[in-house]
């Protein structure tokens, strides 16, 4: 059984930061793999400012040619519909019936899980691995793996990872990161008003945005 993470998004555009993230998982956690999805539709998300699919698809493709253990999958960009972990993860478990999953998400992301559509089937058919700066309020998170267990989800925080053999479900990986302070919705505005963005995200992705004029 291989471990696999699964890294969504918008990706909108995808940038150093998600980059350094995705670095970072795979240097502490023993997974085969990690999946960027580009969100087809996010539920928690406005769509004003978001590109095209296919866009996000393409620079997500071309951020990915860094590392050969980041893959892009289309799970979510193909299904037009809005994206819900909980449907991608199911598809997921179809397509690689011998994998185990683990979503990679923020911090902030997290605190807000219980607003996910069926979270209580997430924590029972995956386990997750949360990113956090150093010197996040520890406490928060644990405040909320307490109410979770309180509503009687299974779950309980791991400071480090395991050995595969010790992996289940319902665990929660915490992993304090060391990224770049940047945002897709900085970079978005700094197009706009006709910034630079080199530096901020890999230079083939700032090559596609200027060849197709997106975000401005």
């Amino acid at each position: 059984m291989s471990w696999v993470g699964l890294f969504g998004g918008t990706f909108n555009p995808i940038h150093n930061g998600h980059l350094k993230v995705a670095e970072q998982v795979l240097s502490h956690f023993p997974l085969s793999r990690l999946l960027f999805i580009p969100s087809y539709l996010p539920p928690h998300k406005e769509s004003r400012e978001l590109a095209s699919v296919e866009h996000r698809l393409k620079m997500v493709e071309l951020a990915c040619r860094r590392d050969k253990r980041f893959e892009v999958c289309d799970v979510e960009a193909r299904t037009p519909q809005t994206s819900y972990s909980i449907l991608t993860l199911r598809k997921m478990k179809e397509i690689y019936p011998d994998d185990f999953f683990l979503f990679v998400v923020g911090v902030d992301a997290f605190l807000e899980i219980d607003t996910w559509k069926d979270y209580r089937r997430l924590f029972e058919e995956c386990s997750f691995i949360v990113v956090r700066r150093p010197g996040f309020d520890l406490e928060l998170i644990k405040k909320k793996i307490k109410s979770l267990q309180e509503k009687g989800v299974r779950t309980e925080v791991r400071e480090k990872a395991v050995g595969q053999g010790n992996i289940s479900c319902g665990q929660v990986f915490l992993l304090d990161v060391e990224t770049p302070n940047i945002s897709s919705s900085e970079i978005r505005k700094r197009i706009q008003t006709g910034l630079p963005v080199e530096g901020l995200v890999p230079e083939e992705v700032a090559e596609y945005i200027e060849k197709y004029n997106l975000y401005r």
